[in-house]
């Protein structure tokens, strides 16, 4: 197993609808091998959540993992390591809130996004077992960042606001204190 090269944004796999994961492949060798490289690599980057295309891996796997309450994201709710094959979002209700993201293939950099709060994800885990969680708040947030991923989407495509894009030393400087301060989530 190894950690892999996370690919930044102006690789054109970042920009790809990834294809969707075969689910007689869930299990192999092949699968196996992924999600532990994928796993590693979240670990060695620090990161929350994972997606397949930043590992130039254009397929429907996402990985997410968030094991301390108490993060440089702030306080948030712990998650254990799961996988996430071929998910799809419902939106629960459109109410949006926004919080800062950041991007483990938009290195050093911050922006703020505003996405619907109460999503319900379906998807297969590792096992192959079809799931469905309700999630709220920053969650809600992390997991819609981690499925852009998969449509070949970027945080960026969604700030509304480009004097809340920045570096993440400025963020840290003017932004982190102001009124539009909520967790900052990074994968």
């Amino acid at each position: 197993m190894a950690v892999r090269e996370i690919i930044r944004m102006g690789h054109p796999t970042l920009r790809q609808v990834a294809a969707p994961y075969a689910e007689e492949q869930i299990g192999s060798d092949t699968f196996l091998e992924l999600v532990e490289d994928m796993r590693e690599t979240l670990h060695a980057s620090g990161g929350i959540g994972l997606a397949a295309p930043q590992v130039n891996v254009p397929l429907q796997i996402a990985v997410i993992e968030i094991t301390d309450p108490i993060t440089r994201y702030g306080e948030i709710q712990t998650l254990p390591f799961e996988v996430y094959i071929n998910p799809t979002i419902t939106i629960e209700n459109a109410a949006t809130a926004g919080y800062w993201e950041g991007c483990l293939s938009l290195p050093g950099m911050m922006g703020f996004v505003e996405r619907p709060q109460h999503i319900r994800v379906d998807y297969l885990n590792g096992s192959a077992e079809k799931k469905s969680i309700q999630l709220q708040g920053f969650l809600a947030t992390v997991f819609q960042h981690e499925f852009d991923h998969l449509m070949g989407k970027l945080y960026v495509d969604r700030i509304t606001d480009m004097t809340l894009f920045s570096f993440d030393s400025e963020y840290q400087r003017y932004h982190l204190n102001n009124s539009l301060n909520s967790p900052a989530s990074e994968s």
